[in-house]
């Protein structure tokens, strides 16, 4: 790897899940300085208290445009509203910076479409901020599904829910995430982008057609689903199901499942339960296999990790940004997939 490199923040008021980041940036290896621009100035103090001492330097910003120029960061974390995020991320791959990103980024495909080829010109990594990739279950299904211990993959079942509760509350109607032209859209984009991923991750495989529905099942007064069901067929010719949505009093319920012509996995991340895993392969263990872990790690650490790797030489800059474009196709295909009636088929 080269030398430690010079990190950027660019953020506002209300950065989604940006004391995760500063934290992940005060541990992570391979990072020499931190700068960060908030226009309203309002994370400076708490960027301090996180960040002063592992980074006694650490300058502030109310100008992103600014810090890019002064700083010449190698790596830049944005995370702001989805509509105001492509601009942001677009000023810093052009300053020749490579990118990690909350979630979703954009409020259309387009958008995130031309920051990917943006990144892609510049071999400049663009990764959105998927940081369950790292949670242990996750990591064990991808070695074994890798290691071909299932086999042939034939089927991916998948349900993420959260709780119901939060869309009653005042600050969250009115807030940016229940707006659809300000975050792109409801449940699906903002928490069953997580579980959607995983699945691609996990089987190394991509969506190629995604038909379902979209609804407000709940009637609070929000412009976004608060429901989406999704079927799925993959490149592979591997098929799949996922619902996504708002139902609890309060916590989450979630469930990833895989099938395949040696054996099958399934764990349930937010329960923390062990996952359990079958293989009729020669040679593995009779009967169903448990995988314990302890949940209590920052998985934020490894996505910000991952992207100091990738802007110090060891990552693949063309890999991240066409991840994270294939999981925002998808999502955005199954919403003209609801509008329209129509299954859709998705780009390579």
């Amino acid at each position: 790897m080269s030398e430690d490199i010079r990190v950027g923040i660019i953020t506002k008021h209300r950065g989604p899940h940006l004391s995760y980041y500063m934290r992940s940036f005060a541990t992570c290896e391979g990072v020499k300085q931190v700068a960060i621009a908030d226009s309203t100035g309002r994370h400076f103090k708490d960027a301090g208290e996180i960040l002063k001492e592992r980074y006694p330097g650490l300058k502030t910003y109310r100008n992103y445009r600014r810090m890019l120029s002064a700083e010449k960061p190698q790596l830049v974390l944005v995370t702001m509203e989805a509509h105001m995020a492509p601009r942001r991320i677009r000023a810093a791959l052009e300053s020749g910076a490579h990118v990690v990103c909350e979630k979703p980024s954009c409020v259309r495909i387009e958008d995130f479409q031309k920051l990917a080829d943006l990144a892609t010109s510049k071999n400049l990594c663009l990764m959105l901020a998927m940081a369950n990739r790292f949670a242990p279950p996750v990591q064990k299904a991808r070695e074994l599904v890798q290691a071909g211990k299932l086999g042939k993959l034939f089927s991916t079942d998948v349900y993420m829910v959260a709780d119901q509760t939060r869309l009653t509350r005042p600050r969250t109607q009115n807030s940016w995430v229940s707006k659809k032209a300000l975050s792109g859209g409801g449940h699906l984009i903002w928490l069953g982008i997580h579980w959607l991923d995983l699945v691609q991750y996990i089987t190394g495989d991509r969506v190629s057609k995604v038909g379902g529905f979209i609804s407000n099942v709940g009637g609070q007064p929000v412009d976004i689903e608060d429901a989406a069901v999704l079927s799925l067929l993959y490149k592979s010719g591997m098929v799949g199901t996922m619902h996504s949505g708002y139902y609890l009093d309060r916590g989450y319920h979630s469930h990833l499942a895989i099938w395949g012509e040696k054996g099958w996995l399934r764990f349930d991340l937010t329960a923390q339960q062990p996952l359990e895993w079958h293989s009729t392969l020669e040679g593995m263990p009779q009967g169903i296999q448990t995988f314990s872990y302890n949940r209590g790690t920052n998985f934020y650490l490894g996505i910000i990790q991952a992207a100091v790797d990738c802007a110090r030489g060891s990552g693949d800059s063309g890999k991240s940004a066409d991840e994270s474009l294939s999981v925002l196709k998808t999502i955005f295909g199954l919403y003209r997939a609801a509008e329209t009636g129509r299954t859709q088929t998705l780009d390579s």
